[in-house]
Formats: C-alpha cells, sequence, structure tokens
C-alpha cells in the first residue's frame, strides 16, 4: 500500500516540530531581553578576569611582572592583551557591554615608574571560543533534538492518524470484492475521534448492506421456490389431465387456483418492485378517514371465521373538517390492508384489533396507529420486521408470500411518511402485543 499521506504527515510535523524548536532559539537570542547569550557572559567573565589580573599586576610590579604574566598564558590568549605605554590622560569610561556581543575592553593603568600604559584586551576571538556551534549558533543537542524528536514524534503522530484510513481503505476494498462480513470495530480500540465515528459508520453501512444483500438473495430463493411448487403441480395437472380426460373438470379447477396464486404471487412482487422504484403515480387526494374506515370494515368481515374482533375510533357518520393525504389512494389502502391483516393473523379468538386515526395539527401529519393482543415479537427481531419474506414472528406466511409488510413500508415511504413497529410491552401500554404506527403527511391543499 503506498504511504503518500504517512510521508506527507511525517515530513510536516516533522519540519514543523523543527521550525518551533530552532525558532524559539533564535528569537530567544534575538529578541530576549536583558537576558544575554551564555557565550556573551562566559568571554565576559574571563576578560574582565584577566584584564583585573593585569591591571593589580602593572599596577603593583610594573611592566616587566605583567609580561612575565602574559607569557605564562596560552599561546593563543597572549595576542588577545595589548598592552603600550600612552602620555598621560584620564582613564577612559569603562565600556557597558552589548547584550548580544562583547565590545573589546580597555583600561589606563600607572605603573610604579611613573608610565601610564593603555591596556586593550580583544573579546572578539574569546567570544568566539566560547560559542557554540551549529547553524545560527544553535547549539548541536538542540538541532539534535529537534531532528530526532520531531522525527520521532511525526512518526508517532503520522502513524496514528494513517492507520485508521488505511484500516478504513482495506475494509473498502474487501467490500468491494464481495467480503460484506468485513468489519472495522476491532480495528478501533478505545478511540474516541472523528475516524472511529468513520469506522462505526462503516460497520453500520456493511452490516446494512449485507442485510439487504442476505433480504434479496432470500427473496430470490424463495420467490423460485414458491414459483417452482405451483409450476410443479400445474405439470402434474396436465399430465393427469391427459392421462385421463374424464378427470379434466377436476384438473381444470386445480390448474386455475395454481394459476391464480401464481397471479398473486407475481402481483406482489411487482408491486414490491413498484414502490421500490418510485413509479406508482401520486396525485390524486383521498380521505384518509374514510380510506381507513373502509379497510377495518373489510378486515372485520374476514375476522369473523377467527372470532377476533376489529375495532376503530372512527365512526360512520360524517367527520368534521379535517386535512387530506395527496398520494396513490389503492396504494395506502392496500398498505394499510397489509399492517392490518398481519395484526388479524397473529391473534386469536376473543383477541382484539384496535385501529386509531389521529391528526397532528402542530406536525401536519397524520397518525394512524394497528394494534393488536398477539405474542408480540423479541426486540432484535422488530430490525427486520418490514424486511421481504420475514413475517412478525420470524417466519413466511403460509396464506401469503411474505411480501406484505414490506409492501406497506414502500408505499408510506412513497408518500413521504413513516411506519415503525413497536411491542407494547415496551411502551407500558399492555403485556403482549404489537403496535404499527404510520405517519403519513397532510396533502397541501388540506385545511383545518
Amino acid at each position: 500500500m503506498r504511504l503518500r499521506l504517512f510521508w506527507k504527515i511525517l515530513f510536516l510535523f516533522w519540519l514543523t516540530f523543527m521550525l518551533i524548536v530552532e525558532g524559539m532559539w533564535v528569537i530567544y537570542t534575538l529578541f530576549g531581553g536583558h537576558h544575554r547569550p551564555l557565550d556573551v557572559r562566559v568571554a565576559e567573565r574571563f576578560a574582565r578576569q584577566q584584564m583585573a589580573t593585569a591591571e593589580a599586576v602593572l599596577r603593583r610590579e610594573g611592566i616587566d611582572s605583567l609580561r612575565a604574566v602574559i607569557d605564562a598564558w596560552p599561546a593563543g590568549e597572549q595576542t588577545w592583551l595589548t598592552v603600550r605605554p600612552v602620555s598621560g590622560a584620564p582613564e577612559p569610561a569603562p565600556i557597558k557591554s552589548h547584550q548580544r556581543s562583547l565590545p573589546p575592553l580597555a583600561a589606563r593603568v600607572a605603573a610604579p615608574d611613573g608610565v601610564i600604559y593603555l591596556l586593550s584586551y580583544d573579546t572578539s576571538q574569546l567570544q568566539a571560543e566560547f560559542r557554540p556551534p551549529g547553524p545560527l549558533n544553535i547549539p548541536l543537542p538542540l538541532v539534535t533534538f529537534g531532528i530526532v524528536g520531531g522525527l520521532l514524534f511525526a512518526a508517532v503522530l503520522a502513524w496514528y492518524l494513517t492507520n485508521p484510513i488505511r484500516r478504513l481503505r482495506d475494509g473498502f476494498s474487501q467490500l468491494a470484492q464481495g467480503h460484506l462480513g468485513v468489519r472495522l470495530k476491532e480495528h478501533v480500540g478505545r478511540r474516541r475521534d472523528e475516524l472511529a465515528d468513520l469506522a462505526r459508520d462503516f460497520d453500520r453501512m456493511a452490516e446494512r448492506l449485507q442485510q439487504l444483500i442476505t433480504s434479496r438473495e432470500r427473496m430470490l430463493h424463495v420467490v423460485s421456490h414458491e414459483l417452482r411448487s405451483p409450476l410443479a403441480r400445474l405439470h402434474v395437472a396436465v399430465g393427469l389431465a391427459q392421462q385421463d380426460p374424464r378427470r379434466l373438470s377436476a384438473t381444470l379447477e386445480r390448474i386455475e387456483l395454481e394459476a391464480r396464486r401464481l397471479d398473486e404471487m407475481v402481483g406482489e412482487v411487482l408491486a414490491l418492485a413498484r414502490t421500490e422504484s418510485g413509479s406508482p403515480q401520486l396525485d390524486d387526494y383521498l380521505d384518509l378517514n374514510r380510506l381507513v374506515l373502509t379497510v377495518a370494515n373489510d378486515a372485520s368481515f374476514e375476522a369473523q371465521s377467527s372470532r377476533v374482533k376489529v375495532e376503530t375510533d372512527l365512526g360512520e357518520a360524517a367527520s368534521p373538517p379535517h386535512p387530506t393525504v395527496k398520494g396513490n389512494a389503492e396504494l395506502l389502502r392496500r398498505a394499510l390492508e397489509n399492517v392490518v391483516r398481519n395484526a388479524l393473523r397473529h391473534s386469536t379468538r376473543g383477541q382484539t384489533v384496535r385501529i386509531e386515526v389521529a391528526p397532528d395539527w402542530a406536525g401536519k401529519f397524520f397518525t394512524i396507529k394497528v394494534r393488536d393482543q398477539g405474542p408480540g415479537m423479541e426486540p432484535k427481531a422488530l430490525e427486520s420486521f418490514f424486511e421481504p419474506f420475514v413475517q412478525g414472528h420470524g417466519w413466511v406466511d403460509g396464506q401469503g408470500f411474505g411480501l406484505g409488510l414490506a409492501i406497506a413500508q414502500k408505499a408510506v415511504q412513497a408518500h413521504g411518511g413513516s411506519i415503525r413497529a413497536q411491542n407494547l410491552a415496551d411502551l407500558g401500554l399492555a403485556d403482549r402485543g404489537l403496535m404499527v404506527t404510520i405517519q403519513l403527511p397532510f396533502g397541501p391543499q388540506g385545511s383545518a
């Protein structure tokens, strides 16, 4: 893998670290106020000590003793101090040393024989000897610290930033190759930054993509299986009719039944495909109360055989003026019918399915609630409640094809609404049962 970002971060932070360290030294040296560089202070102290020694020897013992002292100095230092006689004159004022450099030192001293000598000490060579080596007079240890320390700091920082990015790149590469089970959570560790959030979002995306692919594969598998069964029965019926023409009437009835089942299943598959593609026409304005009441009446009639009661908060009488809904009445009717039938299917004798419709004037949307008294669902199973070929309790419907709730979800979403399923026990409304909540926005021509 090419580490272009790694080297960019490494070089930039290393250069920045070095510039900060060395720049602070330069700024301190140039604009440090009363703080003088170490070489100036050391050179000044050494030069003043030698000047004081030379003045004392010359003043007490004379020029010969001074020359003897100078001869005892190292050869390189003997040239720094020059002594020459001068005519009598007042002693010059002491020269103040500069903060960044040390000027030459000079003094007039009278020897015991009455001759006045001028002592001049050259401090430039002395200061150069104590000046630290390195660029811009930066000490070599500081330069070494800037290079090595900056390199280590930049390397650790670059690795810390690029390692999760490299993991993400590998994850996307594996995902593109079809490995949908790849997850980055284990590589994030205890990070709590934006890169960790990005890795967790990647995991959610991969998990959702895996669910969708698995759902599509399961749907194709179940559809192929469901199609194969009636087709096989059709072949058997045709074969029986050919073998025994006297059973033609019964065979034709069987063929008609299997053809109707095929037609229903293909119709549901096409309805799901149309709702997912967004092709339904949504230009009609409908009275949602009447549509819900129609579905409730049909469901109540169908539930007579199972002794399940269907209740609604809507009456036959005309209701007060209420907003309308813009959309496709047939599509919404089918969606609500699928939800109600699912509630009836999981209800037993003596139980009640209740349908409630209420407008939210502040939010400008309708809320439809369908509650049953069935066994409810496990919280984890609620995530796949509206997936194709997955029923409310995790099994494919024997009377349908497991597409009703998926069609309901797509239909509601096509109208700009939302649908969700919740256990009544989680809401504190009952010990058991399930509630499906549908929200649909008001139509633009709706009025209070």
